[in-house]
């Protein structure tokens, strides 16, 4: 690539997290949706025309073998987002793939080694960490505003109902990969010290996946973390970094829109607010577009380290609970 071409996406799937896709790459002067794979023509075709997509296909094949594909995003359930990074990657195509960026973490470690061995980009689209507010909050944590950090509280919460991918194993379903996924990363990128203890408790579906969860975090660095997440009900989704001199309130750990600063005592001191944006996803793919021009193979902003620890942690959490996968039988 060079720094005036314009990075071409193949968006792999067709549910309401490729339309986000979709969107945001109508708003990038750099990027561009140019081909959708579905598993069918008449989906792909009506996607296509929805969001003014030049390439339309039946499968997730042809999109791969497309020459003109610069990236390949992966927008597909988490059970089924392995075989197609693992056919993009063989194929020699770059890859963003969707948070969860596995089913667990013997297929993340695979693919990301299959990435290493061959020398293709590979990326977890988890949005967030590829956001301005990244850098925000970090400043103002290393520049002492709240002293020292001790305290970090977190919840997402959605009432998404008996959706399949919540309800049902095959699919990877629960709160943890969906939601609780983004409570670990809001720890892990702000406060990146070794885990020291993990533990946690949910309340389980019918169909035995987590409905709803809380989960403690001891640190290294004497920061502890209580995080909650639910497919069950609606949370406030607020995020807090409590330290010895005040405190960092994000409004929204999966969009962060507004930190409020507070000094001692709770008194309010400022607002922050965050750069407009597109949808928040515009960030990740001109991650992924910058990272290609540097001849790199991992976005500098979720390091393959990062990605694989998020997961390891993940699996401790479920095999705590029994919340199992079909696909976690494969490596037993």
């Amino acid at each position: 690539m060079n720094q005036d071409q314009i990075l071409r996406v193949g968006i792999v799937g067709t549910g309401w997290i490729a339309e986000k896709a979709a969107i945001t790459l109508q708003g990038l002067a750099l990027c561009q949706a140019y081909a959708v794979g579905s598993r069918t023509q008449e989906k792909a075709a009506a996607f296509a025309a929805r969001w003014n997509i030049p390439k339309a296909y039946g499968s997730y094949d042809k999109l791969i073998a497309d020459p003109d594909v610069d990236l390949v995003y992966v927008g597909t359930p988490h059970s089924h987002h392995y075989d197609v990074t693992r056919q993009a990657l063989m194929a020699g195509k770059p890859c963003l793939v969707e948070k969860a960026f596995m089913a667990n973490y013997w297929q993340a470690e695979a693919v990301v080694q299959l990435a290493r061995q061959r020398q293709v980009f590979l990326a977890e689209a988890i949005w967030t960490r590829y956001q301005p507010v990244v850098a925000m909050v970090r400043e103002l944590i290393s520049s002492g505003r709240i002293g020292q950090p001790r305290l970090v509280t977190a919840t997402l919460g959605y009432s998404m109902g008996n959706k399949p991918r919540i309800m049902r194993p095959d699919l990877c379903g629960g709160a943890l990969l969906d939601l609780g996924v983004y409570a670990l990363n809001f720890v892990r990128m702000f406060f990146p010290a070794p885990i020291t203890s993990i533990d946690g408790h949910c309340v389980k579906s019918s169909t035995g996946m987590d409905l709803t969860n809380a989960i403690t975090l001891t640190l290294a660095d004497g920061v502890l973390a209580n995080l909650q997440s639910s497919a069950a009900c609606v949370g406030d989704n607020i995020g807090v970094i409590a330290g010895t001199e005040g405190n960092l309130i994000i409004d929204n750990i999966n969009n962060p829109q507004r930190i409020t600063l507070n000094g001692p005592d709770r008194t309010y001191v400022e607002t922050l607010q965050v750069p407009q944006q597109i949808t928040g996803y515009e960030y990740q793919f001109l991650s992924c577009r910058q990272a290609l021009l540097d001849g790199l193979i991992e976005p500098p902003e979720m390091p393959h380290e990062e990605t694989l620890y998020i997961m390891q942690l993940m699996d401790q959490l479920r095999q705590q609970w029994q919340v199992c996968y079909p696909m976690d039988k494969t490596n037993a």
